[in-house]
């Protein structure tokens, strides 16, 4: 009964010695014996080249940090991530450099959607370097009555809601607009501009759920159907 585990206890025991060989010339042969290849895997540890290949962890420019979801849940990647790549059929795996710069950053452009991060108009991340953007994340949340104090504007994101605050084109009380080619434009549209610009045309004074409850000054308003803040309410400016 004892004969099998003597016989694989001396597999092992071959195996270690041929490791401990490896590369190594055996007297009296006068050749060598190769250690196999490490086969490489997608999965935490793992390390990538910056063409987003896998390599063998003596090189590489990132690591693997975690295995996630396509696309990854919220809480799947660390906050850390600087990149997701998308490894196969509904995994994605999440990156980070081992040196600067950290796309992964708030602002930066890279990595998981944070706070702090830029994004267009269709939801998507951009450096807040760059131009095209249009606001700055202030939070992330399930429906836009979760944002917090200091939303002026909200985009619908892949998972959840982007609660933006000041910067880029988000309009605030106070900001200044061109003035709209039609009746009915696209949000895309509306230009904010400086109010000393010669073709600032109105500045916003007010935002309200119905025009009816726009302040006496404001002759005009701009109108979104679907709107976090609805209604803006506008003040001509006089040239």
């Amino acid at each position: 009964m004892d004969t099998v585990p003597k016989l694989a206890a001396a597999g092992a025991a071959v195996a270690a010695v041929l490791i401990a060989l490896g590369g190594a010339v055996i007297a009296g042969s006068g050749e060598s014996v190769r250690q196999p290849r490490p086969t490489l895997r997608w999965t935490p540890g793992a390390c990538v080249t910056g063409e987003l290949a896998l390599t063998a962890c003596n090189g590489g420019d990132s690591e693997v940090i975690a295995m996630a979801a396509d696309p990854p849940g919220p809480g799947e990647c660390p906050a850390d991530t600087d990149d997701v790549l998308r490894v196969g059929a509904g995994r994605t795996a999440c990156v980070r450099n081992f040196l600067e710069p950290h796309p992964g950053a708030p602002g930066e452009g890279g990595g998981l959607l944070r706070p702090g991060d830029c994004v267009t108009l269709d939801g998507r991340e951009r450096a807040c370097s760059r131009p095209g953007w249009y606001g700055r994340a202030l939070a992330l949340t399930g429906e836009p009555a979760a944002c917090p104090d200091g939303t002026l504007d909200t985009l619908d994101g892949d998972l959840q809601v982007i609660c933006l605050g000041r910067g880029g084109q988000v309009l605030d009380r106070g900001a200044c607009v061109a003035e709209p080619a039609t009746d009915v434009i696209a949000r895309s549209a509306v230009t904010r501009l400086p109010c000393d610009s010669p073709h600032a045309w109105a500045r916003v004074v007010s935002f309200e759920v119905t025009p009816a409850r726009c302040p006496p000054s404001s002759k005009r308003y701009l109108r979104a159907d679907e709107g976090y803040r609805p209604v803006t309410c506008l003040s001509v400016l006089s040239k």
